[in-house]
């Protein structure tokens, strides 16, 4: 069976609000979203819509390389899941996105967290409760509490993830084009010389 490549993003934005999550949770990178590409070009989560109002939340799809996230400390894991699976998780964000007005951003949620109250809100999600829902139905990532109680950290310290990259979002996947020219073999001199010469006379 064909196996997909979803991705986890945890930031840390420096927001007073990320602060405060820090503080109680006692856990780096309290915002996590969900990928579908190596190049994070198609990232959704639950945060800000307006990166300038901390209290304009709901689904975002998020530029990881704009100037609200590019200075962010970040983790990018990957999780290989079924196809099957790659396609009802793509569905759910789908259906959620086509009613994107209708869907908030969960701050009560969040208290339930800290004081362990079992609160739950119609279209309202945190970031980390939107990502364990639309995991939920699959069998190659399961976690047992309820997406109400889900926090970042419980996401990644699953062992079914695979950290690819740690350190500022901004320079995602900068690491890996550079680890890619230093894998090369290293050509020798005259192979250069003669690769130039020929370009000349090309030309």
């Amino acid at each position: 069976m064909r196996e997909r490549t979803i991705y986890f993003i945890f930031t840390d934005t420096g927001t007073y609000l990320s602060r405060l999550i820090n503080f109680f949770t006692h856990k780096p990178l309290n915002h996590v979203s969900i990928g579908f590409d190596h190049e994070l070009k198609e990232v959704y989560s639950f945060g800000r819509v307006n990166p300038k109002n901390p209290f304009s939340g709901g689904f975002v799809r998020e530029d990881i390389r704009g100037d609200f996230l590019k200075d962010s400390n970040s983790a990018v894991y990957t999780l290989n899941i079924t196809e099957q699976e790659y396609i009802l998780i793509r569905h759910h964000i789908k259906e959620i996105e086509k009613r994107a007005s209708d869907y908030k951003y969960n701050f009560i949620g969040l208290l339930g967290i800290l004081f362990k109250i079992d609160i739950r809100r119609k279209n309202a999600f945190f970031c980390s409760q939107f990502v364990a829902t639309v995991l939920q139905d699959t069998e190659s990532f399961k976690i047992s509490k309820p997406s109400n109680f889900v926090t970042p950290a419980d996401i990644r310290e699953r062992s079914e993830l695979q950290l690819i990259f740690q350190g500022r979002l901004g320079d995602y996947p900068k690491h890996q084009l550079a680890e890619e020219v230093l894998d090369l073999p290293k050509k020798s001199f005259f192979y250069l010389l003669s690769k130039k010469v020929k370009q000349f006379v090309v030309r």
